[in-house]
């Protein structure tokens, strides 16, 4: 399983698992189908009509252009890859630009066509995060969409709690399960990436949750107060 690591233009690292080959494959596929029923379409118009226009205005050029226009207005998607929940952003945490999209496009020709998908399933086995050569010339890759570290509530109430543990927020039942698996994101983020942004997103969250529930007269570091929080809720709940 591959991972990158995305520093955004905001200081913040995020964590991505690269999509696997077979994903990026019934990707494609799900693109060709949906190619092969506009086009059928089209030509069956212009059989009926035998309008020249038709197919050199509409049908070659939906064929040629389908994967580049979908990227660019999907933002990096495509039919498939949206189906697939994949998608392709640049490796160096940057918005990726037009001219990025018509490098993946041009290098699509040799990646895909004209070896047959081969030079692309060798690149994407071969290279460290999974690319194509398109990708490696527009510094780009395909990614899932869904985090690596998935975190729901049974994650939350493995935290150990004791029958004679007294909460020291009870106002924290204000708060909603969402609110809570919130507050283990953010500072579980910051113990692993203890940057400035991080930090700031932390101190904002500490002084929204002290405010909301009203206790700013505890006087504790941010850490320990959200992790207060999140015990204090897990023994109250139950």
């Amino acid at each position: 399983m591959k991972k990158i690591k995305i520093n955004t233009t905001q200081n913040v690292v995020i964590e991505y698992e690269i999509a696997q080959l077979r994903e990026r494959i019934i990707a494609f596929i799900i693109d060709f189908v949906v190619i092969f029923l506009v086009m059928t379409f089209l030509w069956w118009i212009y059989v009926s009509t035998m309008n020249t226009v038709l197919l050199f205005l509409f049908i070659l050029p939906f064929f040629i252009f389908y994967s580049l226009v979908s990227e660019i207005f999907l933002n990096g998607q495509s039919a498939g890859k949206r189906a697939m929940d994949i998608q392709v952003v640049k490796i160096n945490g940057t918005e990726a630009q037009f001219s990025d999209y018509i490098l993946r496009w041009a290098f699509r020709i040799l990646d895909i066509y004209f070896s047959l998908g081969i030079l692309a399933v060798l690149f994407i086995r071969s290279s460290f995060n999974g690319q194509r050569l398109g990708d490696l010339v527009a510094e780009t890759a395909v990614i899932k969409l869904k985090p690596y570290k998935k975190i729901n509530f049974k994650d939350v109430t493995k935290i150990q709690s004791s029958e004679n543990y007294h909460p020291l927020f009870p106002e924290v039942k204000k708060l909603s399960e969402e609110n809570v698996l919130l507050i283990k994101t953010v500072y579980e983020r910051y113990a692993k990436y203890p940057n400035k942004a991080n930090q700031e997103v932390l101190r904002t969250m500490v002084s929204h949750l002290k405010e909301k529930l009203d206790v700013t007269q505890y006087q504790m570091s941010d850490m320990d107060f959200l992790k207060t929080l999140v015990k204090d809720y897990v023994v109250m709940t139950r």
